[in-house]
Order: structure tokens, then sequence, then C-alpha cells
């Protein structure tokens, strides 16, 4: 990465670029961009050997035109407070794009998890909550983090319990999401990000036009893609397009990348990779010579599923991916966007793409709010129905069903099914805005979510007579 790479000012040149589209006021578009507090945190951490350490910490607020404010927390040592600021005002335009009523929100610790025991990322987890709870950067109602990158359920439940301890409010586990499903959690959160991921390419290459104009046949089943990183997102986004009939040819980790036109085993890959502790040497395919030189591999669809930056003018020249899919925060910059944009490449932004995950935080937060699993109430209203009527259909036909047929026609809908379902409407039908806004201002999809973006954001700060 260029040391004078800034990513807060990549996401204002793209929303720079939309906002040329819309007739809102210049200062108001310059309140849209600022972020509304940022708060950064020292403490320090006593370690398993007695030695104390000092953490750094961020959370950034974006905006406040809606709330809570939404968004992740990561621990990487790439954390700082120029990115951190970024990624919040992604998250504000996130969940614009796919109706999600948060204003955006990021943090994040500088720390190499691997070089720290539970015990110790426990410590550093529930201190940093704390510092969040001291200048009310954290509950239900303001502030609502989520995991994001070296973060998962473990640390979001240890969130929570530090909230709740300090805070034993009714609607306290409302404070994160993310958690495990014992604690408040919801089904499908672990997946989502990366489901949503498939939904938004899957819908995508539904367009038999834009997929005529990229030299593609309609339909994802047979399309080869590439996926830089196997961690959650990545992983669940190659296994939901594998399942789908598409064919995982690269892989990209931070040991190197594999290659094998013929195809790779997605679960046999990652056992080997558990067992081995590397993707390298894998079932005959092919290493490459470093771990981005797969970005540039022959694929249909690149799935960029790690950091920010990783398509840059270095390589986007030599990226052969007719799709790109970003299901990473800011994978690809701006120099970048214009190279693969010129070259033919449908770009699928990360400001809508990976919005998978806030959405599903999204129907989290409410079922903690409501304190009713989904489900719950019309679950067996619907299997007594559906039982009903497939009676009828037995009665007025010589077709019977057998039980087996009967318990799978009949069933209702879960939580988890909910879920999967909110999420393919949300995906699908922001898609469709945003390639709409693409077709009729001529531009790329990125600038159709950014002007989709200002557009909704823009009409609640008017229609509050003065800024908040």
């Amino acid at each position: 990465m260029s040391v004078d790479y800034k990513f807060f000012a990549q996401v204002n040149k793209a929303f720079d670029k939309a906002a040329e589209y819309t007739n809102f006021d210049k200062g108001l578009l310059a309140q849209m961009k600022i972020c509304n507090d940022v708060l950064h945190v020292t403490f320090p951490l006593e370690k398993d050997d007695g030695s104390i350490e000092v953490i750094e910490g961020w959370r950034v607020e974006h905006s406040h035109h809606k709330l809570p404010a939404k968004g992740g927390i990561r621990y990487a040592m790439t954390v700082n407070e120029d990115e951190t600021m970024a990624l919040a005002a992604l998250m504000t335009y996130k969940c614009a794009v796919v109706n999600v009523p948060f204003g955006g929100a990021k943090g994040g610790i500088r720390i190499d998890k691997s070089k720290y025991s539970k015990s110790e990322i426990e410590r550093i987890t529930r201190r940093y909550t704390y510092e969040l709870i001291r200048k009310n950067f954290i509950g239900p109602g303001s502030d609502v983090p989520a995991p994001d990158y070296g973060t998962g359920e473990v640390e979001m439940a240890w969130i929570m319990d530090t909230y709740r301890q300090l805070n034993p409010e009714l609607n306290a586990e409302g404070c994160v999401t993310g958690k495990p499903i014992s604690q408040g959690g919801i089904r499908g959160r672990k997946e989502a990000t990366g489901r949503g991921v498939y939904f938004g390419i899957a819908e995508a290459c539904q367009n038999k036009q834009d997929m005529e104009m990229l030299g593609l046949e309609s339909g994802i089943e047979g399309k080869t893609f590439v996926v830089q990183g196997l961690g959650n997102v990545g992983y669940h986004a190659a296994k939901y397009m594998s399942e789908a009939g598409a064919r995982l040819v690269g892989v990209a980790e931070l040991e190197g990348s594999i290659y094998d036109e013929n195809g790779i085993d997605l679960e046999k890959l990652v056992e080997y990779r558990k067992d081995k502790g590397t993707i390298i040497g894998f079932d005959g395919t092919r290493e490459l010579e470093g771990r981005y030189q797969v970005l540039e591999a022959e694929c249909d669809i690149l799935i960029p599923a790690a950091l920010e930056n990783q398509l840059n003018e270095s390589n986007a020249h030599n990226i052969k991916a007719k799709i790109i899919g970003e299901a990473a925060n800011g994978p690809t910059t701006s120099e970048a966007h214009e190279i693969l944009k010129k070259r033919g490449a449908l770009i699928i932004p990360d400001n809508y793409l990976n919005a998978g995950g806030v959405t599903v935080s999204y129907f989290e937060w409410l079922k903690n709010l409501s304190h009713v699993r989904f489900g719950r109430l019309g679950k067996r209203f619907e299997e007594t129905s559906y039982r009903k009527i497939l009676n009828v259909i037995e009665n007025i036909s010589d077709r019977k069903f057998t039980d087996e047929e009967m318990g799978y026609l009949a069933q209702g809908a879960g939580e988890y099914e909910l879920v999967d379902s909110g999420l393919a409407e949300t995906m699908i039908n922001s898609y469709n805005e945003i390639n709409e806004l693409r077709k009729k201002h001529d531009v790329d999809l990125r600038t159709a979510a950014f002007i989709n973006s200002i557009e909704k954001v823009g009409r609640i700060y008017e229609s509050m007579g003065i800024f908040p």
C-alpha cells in the first residue's frame, strides 16, 4: 500500500463524483461527507506475564441522520483513524442503499490478534467496551457495533455482557449484533455478508442485457470465479456460488495463492488448510507466484474478500475478470476502478454488495427490541394452513402425499428461512434500484449506489429543516 494512500479521501472522491448528479446544496453535501464524531482511545492491558502494554483503538460515528449508528469493530494492525472514518462513511451509504434505517459507524483496535491469548483478547474487548460506554459510543438507541475483520461472536458476547453489567436495561441485548444465538443472536447472521454477496452477484448475472455486453451467458451456473480471502465472508460467498453451479478456480490467502481451471473443491480445501495450515499444495492445484497473483488469473468473476486497496493501479491492467464482486470494504482504489471500467468490467461495489451483514444485523436488532424470535408466532399457524390446503388437494384429486412430502410442503417459515428471505429481498431489490440509476445517468454501479445513498440521506437532512 502506498504511504500516501488515504482511504477516507477515496470514499469522498467517489461521493463527489456521484454528488454531481444530484441537486443538493453544497453545504448540505459537505455535512453529509464529514464524520460527526471521532473517538480515539488508549488504555493499558496487563498481559498474562504481568507486563503492561498500551492498546490503541477508535470508534467513529459518521452520520446521525438515522439512529442508532451501526458498524463493525475490527482487530487488525491496519486499523487507524483514516481507515475507521472511511469505513464509517461507507456504512452510512451502504445502509441507505439497502434501506436499513441506521447511520454509519465503525470501530477498531490496532492489534495483531494472533499475538494475544484468549484471556488477553477478552480483557482488551471489555476495556474497549467500557471506554465506549463512558463516551456514549454504544447503546441500542445510539451506536450498535457488530463483528468485522478479526472479530466474531465471542467478542460480541463479551461486549454485550460488559454493557449489560453497567446498563441493566430491558433492551441491553440490542447494544451489539452478531452475538451467539444463545445470547440474543439471530440465525443466519454469521453467513449473512457472504450470502448477500452471492445474492448480489447472482442478480447481476440474471440481467441478460448486461451479461451480453460482457460476452457472458445470463445466470450464474457455469461461470468461473476467484476468491481472495477465505475468512467468514469469502468462504460463505464461495460456498453459495459453488452450490449455485459456479466453478471456483482460484483462491488467495495469507500464505499464497492457488489456481486450477478444472475447479477447486471448497470444503476439501478448507479441511486441507485446517490440517496443513496452508492452501499451498492442495489436490494438484498450481501455486502462483505471490499471494496477489491469482487476482490476475483467468476467470469470469473476481471476489476480493480481504482488505482494502487490493485492486490498485499496479495490478488493475492485468485483471482479466469481467465481473468484480467487492465483498471486502474498499478493495478497489479509484484509479483501479477507472482502469477496470475502461476495460469494460462490471464492478459490483462494496457499498452495496457486502451489505448483507448489516441487513441481517438490522433483523437481529429488531429481534432484540421486540424480545421475540422471528417465526415463533406464525410458524405453526402456517404449517396448519398449508396442511389444510394439501388435504383439499388430496380430496379433489387422486394424488396422495407421503408423510415426507407433506412435512416438506407444509413446512412453515422459521427464523432462518425468514432471515434468508428478507436478505434476498433486500439484495435483489437494491441491486435493481442502483442498476436503474446506472442506466439512467450512464454511470457505473458504484456511482449509481452513491447517487442512491445521497438522494436518500439528503432528503432526510432537507426534511429536518436544519442540520442535526
